[in-house]
């Protein structure tokens, strides 16, 4: 198959995983390209997400690298298998890819943890709160653009009710519940929405009360995509620049811990609705 022109997140975390059982194994790209039977340039694009791999190949490599490790082999290939076309492939050359990635993140993880100080987690949110939220982008969006990023986020959302939905805890600051994006009528739909949420079996929303004191992370939005095996879980990070995708150990331990801590300090499930309850009635 030709080359990618511009591999999507998970094209370039496989590279990225079959880079790094090299490395480990001490095996040169000469080597790894001999076994395939491939030009040694191949391989630099293999492990960059810009050429595909088909699953045979991908545990001819893996053999010969000796990783054992067969749950997170079987996820490579699993990852490697050629797709067909998804339903976010509909919003390519009309949103920033990297929007797209957080969908496909999500769509594959095994379960999905967020923690926000300042705004509800985007799969939690109404569309009149998403497009608050759009409509204040520096530099400014065209309605167009902004409808396309809303329409992005509530699709997004399906994750969460389809016939195997992904697991999701939600960690919001109690800050997020007080910022009236889009004015009282708005967000007091956006907090009954979340307490409508919470009541689903895969859906676990945490408050952080003030209460709590100092939290770490200065506000910083995460979220953290469990993947088929811990290896491939997958941390991102909103910026004002776009995502950020993280998955060195060392990142995943520090947002692991991030929020965990933030599980601790946060009240129980039936306390947090009712606690968003009482905020919204006050509105």
């Amino acid at each position: 198959m030709p080359p990618r022109a511009t591999p999507s997140e998970r094209q370039k975390r496989l590279g990225a995983e079959l880079r790094k059982m090299r490395l480990a194994a001490q095996v040169p790209t000469e080597y790894a390209a001999g076994l395939l039977g491939i030009d040694r340039t191949k391989i630099s694009n293999i492990e960059s997400g810009v050429r595909v791999i088909t699953p045979d190949r991908l545990r001819t490599l893996a053999c010969n690298y000796d990783c054992h490790d067969q749950a997170y082999v079987d996820a490579l290939a699993d990852m490697a298998t050629g797709r067909t076309r998804d339903w976010w492939d509909a919003y390519r050359g009309q949103v920033p890819a990297a929007l797209m990635d957080i969908a496909e993140l999500e769509w594959h993880a095994k379960r999905v943890r967020a923690g926000l100080a300042m705004h509800v987690p985007g799969l939690l949110q109404t569309d009149a709160y998403a497009r608050t939220l759009f409509a204040a982008a520096l530099p400014p969006l065209s309605k167009a653009e902004v409808e396309l990023r809303v329409a992005l986020r509530l699709q997004r959302q399906q994750v969460l009710h389809r016939e195997n939905p992904v697991g999701y805890v939600g960690y919001v600051h109690e800050a997020a519940l007080h910022v009236e994006f889009g004015g009282v009528k708005v967000m007091r739909a956006q907090l009954d929405r979340l307490c409508e949420l919470s009541e689903q079996e895969n859906i676990d929303v945490r408050v952080i009360p003030f209460r709590a004191g100092a939290f770490p992370g200065a506000g910083q939005a995460v979220i953290y995509a469990e993947g088929p095996v811990p290896q491939l879980d997958t941390v991102e990070l909103d910026s004002a620049h776009g995502p950020e995708f993280l998955h060195g150990q060392s990142q995943l331990d520090k947002y692991r811990a991030h929020l965990d801590w933030m599980e601790t300090a946060s009240l129980p499930s039936a306390d947090s609705r009712d606690f968003i309850h009482a905020i919204a009635s006050r509105l």
